[in-house]
């Protein structure tokens, strides 16, 4: 048998958040109804994803998840940021809902995903395909190893902290070394990280270290979406300096 399609039942607390928070990401309610049982179905382009509602559940507590195959997760990522920017006047890289950025997985031969955590804290796990040529054949410093290993304890199974372990070891180790693309990179995690784990302190730390590297501009060009990044965390942490 062919043509078979799988919807995702994935529970909330409230079908109403749900519906506000995949609404502002470019999805459309498809179906919905609050009795006999709170239920809503929400649909963008070929993605659907349905909705149920249970009284008191605890999102932080939700084991939640499906997994999403796109032929472009940078083009996905970039029309789910552009939704929360609009909405929210930055990225939402920490707390419940928040989104983390593409980067390759080494626990998913190195497919570039990224995720997103609804308000109803499932995962919704979106992977690329296959990965890019160019990506397969690239060779990765020390650091860059490290940081994809941690990209899989922070991202893939949420362990922030331990995740800011192993990158803080590789930092200190390489911060002389390492070409200026990579540390950026790699700082700029590791202050995503601290967001997540509520440490604003380590977080500032991470970005202004950041900040200091020396780019030229063919770097900062190819560095486009990492600097992005930057300006998403500076917005979350000094809300009150931006226009």
């Amino acid at each position: 048998m062919a043509n078979e399609i799988t919807v995702p039942l994935l529970p909330c607390r409230s079908i109403d958040e749900i519906v506000e928070f995949y609404t502002m990401l470019g999805f459309t309610r498809t179906y919905y109804q609050v009795r006999p049982n709170p239920y809503v179905s929400l649909k963008r382009e070929d993605l659907q994803l349905d909705f149920f509602g249970i009284p008191d559940f605890k999102p932080e507590d939700s084991y939640g998840t499906c997994l999403v195959i796109v032929p472009d997760t940078g083009e996905l990522f970039e029309a789910f940021a552009a939704g929360m920017r609009e909405a929210h006047g930055k990225l939402l890289v920490s707390g419940i809902p928040r989104m983390t950025r593409p980067r390759k997985r080494k626990n998913a031969e190195n497919h570039s995903g990224f995720t997103v955590i609804d308000p109803g804290g499932n995962w919704i796990r979106i992977t690329a395909a296959s990965s890019a040529p160019e990506e397969k054949e690239a060779a990765s410093g020390k650091l860059t190893t490290t940081l994809h290993r941690a990209v899989v304890m922070g991202d893939s199974h949420g362990k922030h902290i331990r995740a800011a372990q192993i990158l803080d070891s590789a930092l200190e180790r390489d911060k002389d070394t390492a070409p200026a693309a990579d540390l950026l990179e790699a700082l700029a995690y590791r202050a995503e990280l601290a967001l997540r784990a509520e440490d604003p302190a380590a977080a500032g730390d991470a970005l202004a270290r950041a900040r200091a590297i020396t780019l030229s501009q063919a770097e900062r060009e190819k560095l486009a979406e990492t600097l992005a990044a930057l300006e998403d965390i500076e917005a979350i942490l000094w809300p009150a300096q931006r226009p």
